[in-house]
């Protein structure tokens, strides 16, 4: 029993330090959708790495890429088990892809967008966040609160 009060954490702790990892990025206009593994579990945890890979991403993917009146959207998914048939269930699919498996369970881990007044929002299932300009993160009230 002891065996399991050690061992437990460690694998806990470890299981959250792995790197996430961005499987694949479909483009759809000014929308991006990533699929990734090993997202952070914490809406901070999420924030913080978007801010900490945001430059490298934009290097490495080209994205956002904002329409020409300036507003983008990327949406990162749980790549989870993989690409599936798009069949009976309610998935996400994606036209770029020309294999038969071509779509994702939709589980949305959250989604970066900018605002008329140029600031990022976070959204989550539960919450939203504001990031001005200066570089303030402010949680946003819910229209039902």
């Amino acid at each position: 029993m002891m065996l399991l009060f050690v061992v437990l954490p460690i694998f806990a702790f470890g299981w959250c330090l792995r790197p996430v990892e961005i499987v694949a990025v479909h483009q759809r206009g000014n929308y991006s959708d990533v699929l990734v593994n090993n997202f952070p579990f914490t809406d901070k945890g999420k924030i913080n790495w978007w801010l900490k890979n945001k430059e490298k991403i934009k290097k490495n993917y080209d994205i956002p890429q904002p329409a020409s009146y300036g507003f983008f959207t990327i949406i990162f998914w749980d790549f989870g088990s993989g690409y599936k048939e798009s069949d009976k269930y309610d998935r996400m699919c994606f036209d770029d892809v020309r294999e038969k498996e071509k779509c994702i369970d939709k589980n949305k881990l959250f989604t970066v967008r900018n605002d008329r007044n140029g600031d990022i929002m976070f959204a989550f299932s539960d919450a939203r966040y504001r990031l001005n300009k200066n570089g303030e993160i402010t949680k946003l009230k819910r229209e039902s609160d």
